[in-house]
């Protein structure tokens, strides 16, 4: 097309710049023509967002604040910490699509918080919708609240005026997912839902596993039980109470243990101190009950505090007939300490009771502490069914005895123990002397004294013509 306007006998070199001019402009022309047909585009695509917008005045808002450009702030950030005396914001949501400020931000609905009153770090929420039967109820500890919790929520107040960001937590570090029901808001704060029963067994079954791993199981199983946990723990403070008294509960059972089966037992006797010089010290009470222990020995001390009254169908009949030197103590302290032998000493004979023939019926509905449970099956060597053995028998005794001695002021006399041992005192003489006691008339009566330092009889064996 375009050599038929070229002379023929034009030089190469003008062909080949007419060439070259010719292949530039017709790209040209390719691109005006491609920029128009863009440029009718977009100007069509606006035409048509003008008509949206004419039609639509919202969406026309929404573009002018989408132009707008983005307001920053320099803020100070301001965290505020949980009190115990106030609960925290709690939040919650609905899965049906509820919404209670649908009508211009006035709420339709009445919103109560209940706290349980045992425990103290579980929470209900209950929206109550006006006019309505139905009730939207969330909680803190089942459903979807008892997942894994891998992050931690908390709420933001930003303050232009001032220009600080305040952070609050989240009660219980929960977002509540608020489910409808029929007749939850009437329920009653105090009240025990069958699932929270079940949810009680469950954590008292998992507490158990906890104990039992911690005791018996290998370092790996015992980090990732660690490491499960610290995915499980909240932000309330009754939470972290309560997991601090189960771990200390736990470590002074392992202590327990520990003590009882590292103690040289090669005389089968508690432990003792030869170089005592007082009868207190020649079996040390620290050793015999641990410092952890005294915390689950209050019932005597408690019944004595209320004006109750100790029975001898529940207790022994050595502790009936002293429980009456409590009134004369003062001190509050050695109230305690004299009340906790009495119920360790119950502790011990219901223990023997229960793993004998003749006195099961007897301890049929004693309740054991777990970790008293598990200190006299491993230093007794029993497990649940099976009877004492024997050289273990004269070991509990010993144990009964010296602790009597502590509560007579080592001069006691014999004659009720041996009874709530379903023995004879002549028979239990012989573990009196094992224990280096000696025996003296007081007033008629024979008592067992314990002499210091201690002296333990010796076998004497006869030599052989």
């Amino acid at each position: 097309m375009l050599s038929s306007c070229v002379s023929p006998s034009a030089p190469p070199e003008f062909l080949i710049y007419v060439a070259c001019n010719s292949s530039y402009f017709m790209a040209k022309s390719k691109e005006k023509r491609k920029l128009s047909l863009e440029e009718e585009k977009v100007q069509h695509e606006e035409e048509e967002e003008e008509e949206e917008e004419e039609e639509n005045p919202a969406t026309k808002s929404r573009k002018k604040m989408k132009k707008k450009k983005k307001e920053q702030i320099d803020v100070k950030i301001q965290t505020i910490a949980e009190k115990k005396d106030k609960i925290s914001p709690v939040i919650g949501y609905f899965p049906s699509g509820y919404d209670p400020l649908k009508n211009h931000g006035e709420p339709e609905a009445s919103v109560k918080v209940y706290r349980n009153v045992k425990k103290s770090n579980r929470l209900q929420i209950v929206v109550s919708p006006h006019g309505s039967q139905v009730d939207f109820v969330g909680t803190n500890y089942s459903g979807e609240a008892t997942a894994p919790q891998l992050c931690k929520y908390a709420l933001g107040v930003l303050d232009k005026d001032t220009q600080t960001l305040r952070i609050v937590p989240v009660e219980s570090n929960k977002i509540f997912r608020l489910a409808p029901k029929i007749g939850e808001a009437d329920q009653p704060e105090n009240e025990i839902l069958d699932e929270a029963n079940e949810e009680d067994a469950a954590e008292k079954k998992a507490s158990e596993l906890k104990k039992l791993t911690l005791m018996y199981s290998t370092k790996k199983n015992i980090r990732q039980d660690v490491k499960r946990d610290a995915l499980r723990q909240t932000g309330d403070p009754g939470v972290h109470q309560d997991l601090d008294l189960k771990l200390q509960e736990v470590e002074t059972i392992k202590e327990a243990l520990e003590a009882a089966t590292s103690t040289d037992n090669s005389l089968n006797i508690p432990p003792y101190n030869l170089s005592a010089t007082s009868p207190d010290m020649a079996y040390p009470l620290d050793k015999i009950i641990l410092k952890g222990e005294w915390d689950y020995l209050l019932d005597i001390f408690e019944i004595s505090c209320t004006g109750g009254e100790v029975t001898s169908s529940i207790y022994p009949r050595f502790v009936c007939n002293r429980v009456h030197k409590l009134e004369d103590i003062e001190d509050d302290a050695k109230k305690r300490k004299l009340a906790g032998i009495f119920s360790y000493i119950t502790h011990l004979i219901k223990f023997k009771d229960k793993h004998s023939m003749d006195g099961v019926l007897s301890a049929k509905h004693h309740k054991f502490p777990s970790i008293f449970s598990q200190k006299f099956s491993s230093l007794f060597a029993t497990s649940n069914d099976s009877r004492i053995p024997d050289e273990k028998k004269k070991l509990l005794i010993s144990y009964v005895l010296v602790l009597t001695m502590f509560v007579d002021e080592f001069k006691s006399d014999p004659s009720d123990i041996a009874e709530d041992l379903r023995m004879t005192p002549v028979a239990l003489r012989p573990h009196y002397e094992y224990l280096g006691c000696k025996f003296r008339r007081e007033n008629q009566v024979l008592v067992a004294t314990l002499p210091v330092p201690l002296e333990f009889q010796t076998v004497k064996r006869k030599r052989r013509k």
